[in-house]
């Protein structure tokens, strides 16, 4: 299992000084849509290139020409894009093959997706590598987390990766690790702790 670390909040200097004492523990760095939109591509050219060993995924949030934004993101050195299940599924083949034309991967996020029982099967046939099921923050403020529909992910995906967003913490690391995800993202459960380094080692200790 792959730890994601979800950066939002942070600007530019704040990410690259946190990742000092953090990169040892991740394995994806996210940049973020607050982040990207605060930042731009040149977050994801700043981190690829003072942590090369560490995979970025830019959470672009694709709802329309999939192709050319997800080579935006490749362009400057993502490994990952993101685009919304609930868009045309036109957008998602688009982002597909573009990450096919430079080895790079697609990650489908759910938000506000509903019929699981339809859609998933239908984007898996897309040929995307990941899907996440993602409680928003706004979701969270009212107490939802993501635990069932990762449960319902898990049902309905036969080929795909499965990633979890959406409130994680060292406290509830375990109620995930048991649904044996690929990829478990967290950003405040890290990096709003008390102490992030040990959140982030506790964190990876469970994934292992």
């Amino acid at each position: 299992m792959k730890l994601q670390l979800a950066i939002d909040e942070l600007t530019l200097a704040e990410a690259l000084a946190s990742l000092k004492e953090l990169h040892p523990y991740i394995d994806i760095v996210e940049v973020g849509t607050p982040f990207l939109i605060d930042a731009g591509r040149e977050a994801v050219r700043q981190i690829k290139k003072s942590y090369p060993e560490l995979e970025v995924l830019c959470d672009a949030k694709i709802m329309d020409a999939g192709a050319y934004e997800a080579q935006l993101a490749y362009d400057a050195g993502a490994e990952y894009v993101t685009v919304l299940g609930i868009t045309d599924s036109l957008t998602i083949k688009g982002c597909v093959e573009q990450a096919k034309k430079q080895q790079r991967q697609v990650m489908v996020d759910l938000i506000c997706v509903q019929n699981y029982a339809e859609r998933i099967p239908a984007i898996e046939a897309l040929g995307v590598d990941i899907i996440a099921v993602h409680t928003g923050a706004d979701q969270q403020h009212v107490g939802r987390t993501p635990l069932e529909d990762l449960k319902e992910l898990k049902h309905y995906a036969k080929k795909v990766k499965v990633a979890v967003a959406g409130g994680i913490n060292s406290e509830t690391i375990a109620d995930y690790v048991a649904l044996e995800p690929n990829i478990v993202i967290v950003g405040s459960g890290i990096l709003k702790a008390a102490d992030p380094v040990e959140a982030a080692k506790r964190i990876k200790a469970a994934l292992r």
